[in-house]
């Protein structure tokens, strides 16, 4: 099969959808992707990338075909409007152009921006191929719930562009189960949406203790805490800093937080203002590569989200990343992330928002013995072979292309 992946997003980006076509080509798929120039997370087109022409490259066997974009920088409403924007129009007037095989299926990632839709449904159209949207965020419910749109007639704007995508996929795969009844309340087909979660890549699965950059390895002292991944609004920080606070008099508990976003400045004036230098430690942006070395040092791994209804709705894709490490977690979130890390028997989740409580489980897990946390760490990694091996839903994936290009386009 002759799969055309559509993502804003694509390797040297690091995304899951990187390893979905990877896994797919070794299948024996031809696989190609429409992309942009990468820029992500830094907001800045990486070295070696540039707007004139459009560049293709083969990665792992898959043909990339870039067409160009406008870079994030910031990340301010204007910059990201001007990055979304300029990929729809790049992709939906080149990509006809650049994409001239004969494709039997159109995949969508979509982390975000749900713009990417519409580039796909243009090659929809054009290629009479079916179409697959894997939704990884809700729009317009995320926009509201960050505040990254507060207007109520922009977001009826996004609400019906929305319907009017996915009224015209063939399949919708969710990443939550929490996804499906919004997704049919913004028009999509309740018969054509299926749960098909994240996974995290083999490599953390084989977590070991290797060398870590010598700044970052002499941050792992005493009991250590670590966060990874974006540092937004989304990820609620004050409930990390405020537990922080409360845990302040044990100097042993530390608190390592690796990533960046928009809300690193904040994190660093918090910091100073409120006297954590001793204690938490924003130790920066890695590679993935890096990433397991630093979950298997550590004595727990952090998850927090913003309380509100959407988010109680999503499993954020790091928490299959720890569980696949076999670390025990320490949880602030509600719904169905914090129903898989009970479930699992992987950790402790409190409410969204509730640093008390944080800073209490935090508390219980560092008065266990060693032992018992690393039966919790076992309890993980179990619960991600059953639920999320990577492998199992690739094939579970075939198995939905397969019946989806058999079918054939869905009357739009």
């Amino acid at each position: 099969m002759h799969v055309l992946i559509v993502s804003q997003y694509f390797w040297p980006e690091s995304f899951i959808i990187n390893d979905l076509a990877v896994g797919l080509r070794r299948r024996g798929h031809a696989v190609t992707v429409l992309t942009g120039l990468p820029n992500y997370p830094q907001g800045r087109i990486h070295a070696g990338y540039s707007w004139p022409g459009c560049r293709r490259q083969k990665f792992e066997g898959i043909d990339i075909i870039r067409v160009p974009l406008f870079a994030r920088r910031n990340g301010r409403p204007r910059h990201l409007v001007m990055n979304y924007c300029s990929f729809v129009i790049s992709a939906c007037l080149l990509g006809p152009l650049l994409c001239r095989a004969r494709y039997d299926l159109i995949f969508v990632f979509e982390p975000s921006p749900f713009t990417v839709g519409i580039p796909a449904l243009v090659l929809r159209w054009i290629k009479k191929a079916p179409l697959l949207f894997w939704v990884q965020d809700l729009w317009p419910e995320s926009l509201s719930a960050t505040g990254a749109i507060q207007s109520g007639f922009l977001l009826a704007k996004v609400g019906w562009l929305v319907r009017f995508v996915y009224r015209r996929c063939d399949r919708i795969l969710v990443q939550s189960p929490g996804f499906a009844g919004p997704a049919t309340k913004q028009g999509a087909n309740p018969e054509h949406i299926i749960y098909f979660p994240n996974w995290a890549e083999e490599l953390y699965q084989a977590a070991g203790k290797s060398e870590l950059p010598d700044p970052l390895a002499r941050k792992f002292n005493g009991f250590s805490i670590v966060f990874a991944g974006n540092l937004g609004e989304a990820q609620s920080l004050d409930t990390i800093i405020q537990a922080a606070v409360r845990l302040k008099p044990s100097p042993e508990i530390q608190w390592i937080i690796l990533g960046d976003g928009r809300h690193k400045a904040w994190l660093e004036e918090q910091i100073a203002r409120l006297d954590l230098q001793s204690c938490v430690h924003l130790a920066g942006r890695y590679p993935a590569e890096v990433m397991p070395s630093c979950f298997a040092r550590a004595d727990l791994l952090l998850v927090t989200l913003k309380r509100d209804p959407v988010f109680a709705l999503t499993i954020p894709s790091k928490v299959q990343a720890y569980l696949a490490c076999g670390r025990p977690i320490a949880a602030a979130l509600d719904g169905e992330g914090a129903k898989v890390i009970r479930e699992s028997g992987a950790g402790l989740a409190v409410e969204a928002e509730d640093s008390a409580a944080l800073a209490d489980a935090v508390m219980r897990l560092y008065r266990m013995n060693e032992e018992e946390r690393k039966a919790m760490g076992a309890n993980g990694r179990c619960y991600y072979n059953a639920h999320f091996k990577r492998d199992r839903l690739l094939g579970q994936l075939e198995k939905i292309m397969f019946q989806t290009v058999q079918e054939g386009p869905c009357a739009s």
